[in-house]
């Protein structure tokens, strides 16, 4: 049984490496599955045995290079806390300004594709939603917790972990309004975008005054890399 499973996990990773290299090359629209089985020299049945379809794939991919991010385990390997707590809001917050801002035109893509999914079937947002929110929601949710017991946040009714998904959903819209060549709103430039969207959620969340002065500040002050990948 063990053997079988160790061939089955194996076979699982050669066909993600297969569908990498496709969606590199050929982008997501231009990658079909039976491409893939072909990379990966199976049968397009032995495939969907182990991907139901090329959304699941994809979503898998960007779930797994989030997962590899350093940063991210950096972050997700702290104690939950206050200042977690803003470290992710603030490079969530990063993650989706500078996507739409700078060069990379693949995240811009897959940005496009998450947005896209939504209009139609919706089956690619919710595997990357199922995804994100599994690996990030617990310390989000846990590090709220802390912060209320801390005395450095009011608690809001509800279920918490919605208030990841007001997060999350409120900066990737920011972030669909600078998406176009032409901007539909002009929110100015993105550091200052990135302090107000951060202070907005922050107090959406129910950090108080205090404690978004103190940690806001100092995160602002570190220049790291976004560790939140749309994933979220």
């Amino acid at each position: 049984m063990t053997s079988l499973r160790m061939t089955s996990d194996l076979r699982r990773q050669l066909i993600l490496g297969a569908a990498r290299r496709c969606f590199a090359r050929n982008g997501f629209a231009g990658t079909t599955t039976r491409s893939v089985a072909a990379a990966a020299a199976i049968s397009e049945a032995l495939l969907f045995k182990h991907f139901p379809s090329k959304a699941a794939l994809y979503a898998e991919i960007l779930a797994e290079e989030c997962e590899a991010d350093p940063d991210l385990a950096h972050l997700l390997g702290q104690e939950p806390s206050t200042a977690a707590l803003v470290e992710l809001i603030r490079n969530m917050v990063r993650y989706f300004v500078e996507t739409v801002s700078g060069p990379d035109e693949q995240e811009a893509q897959r940005l496009r594709l998450m947005i896209t999914s939504h209009l139609e079937d919706g089956e690619f947002a919710r595997l990357l939603y199922d995804k994100v929110g599994k690996l990030i929601g617990p310390m989000f949710v846990a590090s709220i917790d802390s912060a209320v017991a801390a005395g450095d946040a009011t608690r809001i009714s509800g279920d918490p972990f919605n208030l990841f998904w007001f997060t999350h959903h409120t900066a990737l819209m920011a972030a669909l309004t600078r998406l176009p060549a032409a901007p539909c709103l002009a929110y100015g430039k993105p550091d200052a975008l990135e302090r107000q969207l951060c202070e907005f959620l922050l107090r959406g969340i129910g950090l108080n005054e205090a404690a978004i002065a103190t940690h806001l500040e100092r995160e602002l002050a570190h220049v790291a890399p976004p560790v939140i990948a749309e994933s979220a």
